[in-house]
């Protein structure tokens, strides 16, 4: 990124608190939980004439003249939604780090905002999510995150049927001004303008004035927004939480690199980065970021092996579930949840406050760079659909390693039919320790083991303490 800023002064290391915390949870929630069908850009893909939600939406609501997303509003009632209940779910999954997305791309602004009329507190729930959200979390020491996905409403409701409510000028503050439809294109020719810059950089600071949020994410198209405001948005928050141990995450190269934490949505990296860095991936199994019809949801063994790969490479893993409308979470989310965090209670000494060993990753299984690219997110615009980017499957032959001040942690995925496994990363050279002891987490034996020049040989145990991967702690 040139420019004639200096963003010097906002380049800074990602705290210690995010480099030990590796998991943290966000929720997508607003009123396109109300129609919940194929994703959460159902309110723009609502206002494009041919696609399977604009068809579905005029079969069951009506023309999009007579019922446009505003009136889905009063539907959107979240009386269910009790915060202590989403922080102990929080609790419940290991996370350490969480939060609402603050602001979707569809201008329904979570929180008790003065900037944007169209919230919370004034539609819907009638209710400060955000708000409420961080009293509940801060109780439980978990750490708030704030979500701003709001650069993509530049051109999000522009719809190619002329009759929508969008063109209604009476309807502006709901949809912004009409512009040209090619503006609701990732990267459009005609940019924001002061108006539409400005009004951003409010939202980013008001939630950043009512609650010093400990991490702000943004979501991709950031780049969109002129480098002034982003410039001023970067300032406002660094220097009003001056003296806290605070970050951005951002995507792509919509920020300069150095002054925040880098973000590849539903990604991963073949090998370990000298840089702290973000995933962000989805609980769902469908390919939505919210609640839909029939819902689907991943395994908890996958998101517990991808967990394992991210933390093993520098990263952390920030993992979306999205309630119902009414603000209560799905019984297959929760139980997953709850599983990945039963693993985690045993196994959290090996993922929680460690470091990248030397190497990060053995074994058979190859993991390539991906990420959600501009060529994904271009299809998706055009499509109204995204793409899935599939988990890998593991084996027990695969590690992971990781490493604190008193001792090395190898996970393996899976547990050998005879029980024997052999680590070639730890294996007897000139340049290695001596292994002195091995330990299963979960259990209160000490193994046995051999260190050869092949490699490390341990035996597990008759049983395995827990399911889906298994840590051994190695002392030299």
């Amino acid at each position: 990124m040139s420019s004639n800023l200096n963003w010097k002064p906002y380049e800074r290391q990602a705290p210690e608190w995010f480099r030990d915390a590796k998991f943290g949870l966000f929720f997508h929630w607003g009123p396109y939980c109300v129609p919940a069908y194929e994703n959460e850009w159902y309110s723009r893909n609502m206002y494009s004439k041919g696609l399977a939600q604009n068809i579905h939406h005029e079969k069951t609501y009506g023309s999009l003249h007579d019922f446009g997303y505003k009136d889905f509003y009063p539907m959107f009632t979240g009386e269910k939604f009790d915060p202590e209940e989403w922080a102990d779910l929080v609790v419940a999954s290991g996370a350490k780090y969480a939060g609402p997305v603050t602001e979707h791309a569809d201008n329904f602004s979570m929180w008790d905002s003065k900037v944007n009329p169209v919230n919370s507190v004034n539609y819907g729930p009638k209710r400060d999510i955000t708000g409420e959200c961080i009293q509940a979390f801060r109780k439980r020491g978990i750490k708030i995150l704030s979500t701003f996905h709001h650069q993509w409403f530049w051109g999000w409701f522009m719809s190619s049927d002329t009759d929508a409510d969008v063109y209604d000028p009476a309807n502006a503050q709901y949809y912004w001004d009409a512009l040209p439809l090619e503006t609701n294109r990732y990267h459009p020719y005609r940019l924001p303008d002061d108006k539409f810059n400005q009004m951003w950089l409010d939202k980013v600071n008001e939630v950043v004035d009512q609650y010093q949020p400990d991490l702000i994410y943004f979501d991709s198209r950031s780049f969109i927004i002129d480098e002034t405001y982003r410039y001023k948005m970067v300032s406002h928050y660094y220097e009003t939480c001056s003296g806290k141990d605070i970050a951005i995450s951002y995507k792509q190269k919509d920020f300069p690199a150095g002054i925040g934490i880098y973000d590849i949505e539903c990604g991963r990296f073949s090998h370990a980065k000298d840089f702290p860095w973000q995933t962000d991936d989805r609980l769902e199994d469908n390919i939505t970021w919210c609640i839909v019809q029939n819902p689907k949801y991943k395994s908890a063994c996958s998101i517990i092996h991808q967990l394992c790969d991210v933390t093993a490479k520098n990263g952390n893993l920030l993992l979306n579930v999205g309630p119902d409308a009414d603000g209560s979470f799905h019984p297959d989310a929760v139980a997953v949840l709850h599983e990945i965090g039963s693993w985690l209670k045993i196994n959290g000494e090996a993922i929680y406050n460690t470091r990248p060993f030397s190497a990060a990753a053995e074994g058979p299984t190859v993991v390539s760079d991906d990420n959600y690219n501009i060529e994904k997110i271009n299809s998706q615009v055009e499509e109204g659909l995204a793409s899935d980017i599939k988990n890998h499957t593991f084996t027990w032959e695969d590690f992971r390693f990781t490493q604190n001040q008193t001792a090395v942690y190898a996970i393996t995925f899976g547990w050998p039919p005879d029980r024997k496994l052999c680590i070639k990363t730890l294996k007897k050279c000139s340049s290695s320790k001596t292994v002195a002891q091995v330990q299963l987490l979960g259990t209160n034996c000490c193994l046995d083991f051999y260190q050869s020049a092949d490699c490390l040989e341990v035996t597990l145990p008759e049983q395995p303490p827990c399911d889906h991967a298994y840590s051994l702690k190695i002392m030299f």
